[in-house]
């Protein structure tokens, strides 16, 4: 049986959501897939739960990367 977003572990889930969005460049099919649309929509979900502002990217991105400021935000 599959299992559900919520069944993984949140930080498998951030590493393939930044995986797949760092290949959309690459590989532009990507921004029509329905799973990295899903997966998005989840993390987002529990963003929010945290407190984090998905609007602002730096805030959306820190949550992505566990707390580490990324360069250039």
């Amino acid at each position: 049986m599959m299992k559900a977003l919520n069944d993984y572990a949140i930080s498998d889930l951030k590493l393939i959501y930044q995986l797949m969005h760092e290949r959309l460049p690459h590989d532009p099919m990507l921004m029509d897939s329905d799973l990295l649309a899903d997966l998005q929509t989840y993390l987002q979900k529990q963003a929010s739960n945290d407190g984090v502002d998905v609007s602002l990217h730096a805030q959306w991105a820190s949550w992505l990367n566990d707390g580490v400021q990324l360069k250039g935000l």
